[in-house]
């Protein structure tokens, strides 16, 4: 099966829907999916729920969705940096569902595992508690969290071969490779794109059965998220 497109936008047709699911990786701006997600605001998808460590930043990422009011909810651990994410849900136009960071990686590892909840000390006793199972587990009690899996999963590798298998690189390997196991179809924009055999197999971080569509971006554009300087000395 050919699993590489010409573009962003080729990859993704026919895939996606107003209302569904998707899956969003990186972290900050480092290792996001900016091309695929730019094609998804061209497409004029709406009332998305979209699950991403973060929502990128004004203008930048998951923000360029939140300027054209694409999504209708996110699932997130950090959100500091968006002031238009802000001002939405402040008004009530956008929801969020907010979760721990190290929960949020587990909630979609186990999507990807197949796993439909797990127990964790996390928020016990907090409001990320509220309206969840709680149950004691030696003396110690623990809140209940669902599994994550999402109808697409888009995620950013550095190098990638033409069978899907993927390797990242550094801090995008943060929600990258968790996120391409729980997406039910998965699209990966790949800056290295190569012929099969010419990455070692030892370091491949997902195999190419998970990845079902490629695209393949030379030169994406790599944002600094918090640019700090000091004069030459």
């Amino acid at each position: 099966m050919k699993k590489v497109y010409a573009d962003a936008r080729a990859a993704l047709a026919g895939l996606l829907k107003d209302g569904m699911v998707i899956m969003s990786g990186g972290f900050g701006l480092c290792g996001i999916p900016d091309t695929l997600i730019g094609a998804i605001r061209d497409s004029g998808v709406k009332n998305l729920t979209v699950i991403s460590n973060n929502a990128g930043i004004d203008g930048v990422g998951l923000g360029q969705l939140l300027e054209t009011r694409q999504i209708r909810k996110m699932i997130s651990s950090y959100v500091g940096e968006n002031k238009l994410f802000a001002q939405q849900y402040l008004a009530g136009e956008l929801e969020l569902e907010f979760n721990p960071q190290g929960t949020l990686a587990e909630r979609i590892r186990a999507g990807g595992a197949g796993i439909p909840a797990f127990f964790t000390k996390t928020g016990v006793g907090t409001i990320i508690a509220e309206g969840k199972e709680v149950r004691e587990f030696d003396g110690e009690q623990y809140v209940m969290e669902r599994g994550l899996v999402a109808d697409l999963s888009l995620v950013h590798a550095w190098k990638g071969d033409t069978e899907g298998n993927l390797v990242y690189r550094k801090t995008a390997r943060n929600f990258n490779p968790m996120m391409a196991t729980a997406g039910r179809i998965t699209v990966a924009e790949v800056e290295h794109l190569v012929e099969p055999g010419e990455i070692d197999p030892d370091t491949i971080v997902t195999p190419g059965i998970y990845v079902q569509r490629i695209v393949h971006v030379p030169n994406p554009n790599k944002r600094i998220e918090q640019r700090t300087t000091r004069p030459r000395v």
